[in-house]
Protein backbone atom coordinates (compact mmCIF):
# COMPACT_ATOMS: atom_id res chain seq x y z
CA UNK A 1 0.00 0.00 0.00
CA UNK A 2 1.64 3.64 -0.89
CA UNK A 3 1.13 6.43 1.43
CA UNK A 4 1.62 10.14 0.73
CA UNK A 5 4.85 10.17 0.81
CA UNK A 6 5.39 7.11 -1.25
CA UNK A 7 3.66 9.17 -4.08
CA UNK A 8 5.65 12.94 -3.56
CA UNK A 9 8.55 10.99 -3.80
CA UNK A 10 7.12 9.19 -6.97
CA UNK A 11 6.39 12.59 -8.41
CA UNK A 12 9.57 14.58 -7.06
CA UNK A 13 12.09 11.62 -9.11
CA UNK A 14 10.41 12.91 -12.28
CA UNK A 15 9.21 16.28 -11.76
CA UNK A 16 12.00 18.96 -11.72
CA UNK A 17 12.15 21.40 -9.11
CA UNK A 18 13.19 24.89 -9.92
CA UNK A 19 13.64 27.92 -7.43
CA UNK A 20 10.95 30.73 -7.29
CA UNK A 21 13.84 32.99 -8.27
CA UNK A 22 14.57 31.39 -11.17
CA UNK A 23 10.75 30.81 -12.04
CA UNK A 24 10.32 34.21 -12.27
CA UNK A 25 13.41 34.53 -14.14
CA UNK A 26 11.38 31.87 -17.11
CA UNK A 27 8.30 34.25 -16.47
CA UNK A 28 10.23 37.51 -17.15
CA UNK A 29 11.68 35.87 -20.26
CA UNK A 30 8.48 35.05 -21.65
CA UNK A 31 9.38 31.35 -21.79
CA UNK A 32 6.84 28.72 -20.97
CA UNK A 33 3.21 28.40 -19.93
CA UNK A 34 2.23 29.09 -16.04
CA UNK A 35 -0.22 27.06 -14.36
CA UNK A 36 -1.91 27.38 -10.79
CA UNK A 37 -3.26 23.70 -10.38
CA UNK A 38 -4.90 24.92 -6.50
CA UNK A 39 -8.77 25.01 -6.99
CA UNK A 40 -10.74 27.97 -7.84
CA UNK A 41 -11.39 29.01 -3.46
CA UNK A 42 -7.80 28.81 -2.94
CA UNK A 43 -6.92 30.79 -6.07
CA UNK A 44 -9.66 33.23 -5.04
CA UNK A 45 -7.93 33.90 -1.62
CA UNK A 46 -4.74 34.72 -2.83
CA UNK A 47 -4.70 35.28 -6.30
CA UNK A 48 -2.51 33.76 -8.39
CA UNK A 49 0.51 34.65 -11.08
CA UNK A 50 -0.67 37.14 -13.53
CA UNK A 51 -1.57 35.53 -17.03
CA UNK A 52 -1.21 31.61 -15.46
CA UNK A 53 -4.05 29.57 -16.57
CA UNK A 54 -6.32 28.38 -13.61
CA UNK A 55 -6.37 24.28 -14.04
CA UNK A 56 -7.57 22.35 -11.41
CA UNK A 57 -5.57 19.20 -10.23
CA UNK A 58 -8.19 17.42 -10.76
CA UNK A 59 -9.88 18.37 -13.78
CA UNK A 60 -5.78 17.83 -15.12
CA UNK A 61 -6.32 14.60 -16.97
CA UNK A 62 -9.63 15.93 -18.76
CA UNK A 63 -7.86 19.18 -19.71
CA UNK A 64 -4.38 18.44 -20.57
CA UNK A 65 -6.46 15.91 -22.96
CA UNK A 66 -7.53 16.64 -26.54
CA UNK A 67 -9.83 14.48 -27.06
CA UNK A 68 -12.10 15.82 -24.00
CA UNK A 69 -13.98 18.67 -24.24
CA UNK A 70 -12.78 20.28 -21.30
CA UNK A 71 -8.89 20.49 -23.63
CA UNK A 72 -7.31 24.07 -23.29
CA UNK A 73 -5.19 24.50 -26.19
CA UNK A 74 -2.42 25.49 -23.84
CA UNK A 75 -1.26 22.71 -22.96
CA UNK A 76 0.54 21.47 -25.94
CA UNK A 77 3.09 18.57 -25.42
CA UNK A 78 6.11 20.36 -26.41
CA UNK A 79 5.42 23.10 -24.69
CA UNK A 80 7.15 24.04 -21.48
CA UNK A 81 5.05 23.98 -18.44
CA UNK A 82 5.27 25.59 -15.22
CA UNK A 83 3.19 24.32 -12.60
CA UNK A 84 2.60 26.23 -9.31
CA UNK A 85 -0.04 25.23 -6.01
CA UNK A 86 0.42 26.60 -2.25
CA UNK A 87 3.35 24.81 -1.49
CA UNK A 88 5.05 22.73 -4.54
CA UNK A 89 3.05 18.91 -3.65
CA UNK A 90 -0.08 19.55 -5.80
CA UNK A 91 1.71 20.87 -8.41
CA UNK A 92 4.47 17.56 -8.51
CA UNK A 93 1.55 14.88 -8.61
CA UNK A 94 0.08 17.05 -11.36
CA UNK A 95 3.31 17.22 -13.15
CA UNK A 96 3.48 13.72 -13.06
CA UNK A 97 0.16 13.15 -14.44
CA UNK A 98 1.12 15.31 -17.05
CA UNK A 99 4.64 13.15 -17.66
CA UNK A 100 2.84 10.00 -17.97
CA UNK A 101 0.43 11.71 -20.36
CA UNK A 102 3.37 12.50 -22.77
CA UNK A 103 4.19 16.00 -21.98
CA UNK A 104 7.90 16.22 -21.49
CA UNK A 105 8.86 20.08 -20.33
CA UNK A 106 7.44 20.16 -16.66
CA UNK A 107 8.46 22.09 -14.13
CA UNK A 108 7.59 22.49 -10.34
CA UNK A 109 7.95 25.97 -9.47
CA UNK A 110 6.64 25.22 -5.93
CA UNK A 111 4.30 27.70 -3.78
CA UNK A 112 2.33 30.99 -4.54
CA UNK A 113 3.68 32.49 -1.60
CA UNK A 114 7.48 31.73 -3.02
CA UNK A 115 6.78 33.25 -6.02
CA UNK A 116 5.47 36.36 -4.04
CA UNK A 117 8.09 36.60 -1.95
CA UNK A 118 10.63 36.43 -5.10
CA UNK A 119 8.79 39.39 -6.73
CA UNK A 120 6.83 37.78 -9.90
CA UNK A 121 3.68 39.27 -11.05
CA UNK A 122 0.73 38.22 -9.75
CA UNK A 123 -3.19 38.98 -9.60
CA UNK A 124 -6.89 38.60 -8.31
Amino acid sequence: MKTAKDFMEDANAVVPRITAEDAVAKYNAGGGVFVDVRDSGAIDKTGTIKGAHRIARGMMEFVADPATPYHNEALQKDADLYLICGAGGQAALAGKTLREMGFEKVTNIGGFGDWKEAGGPTED
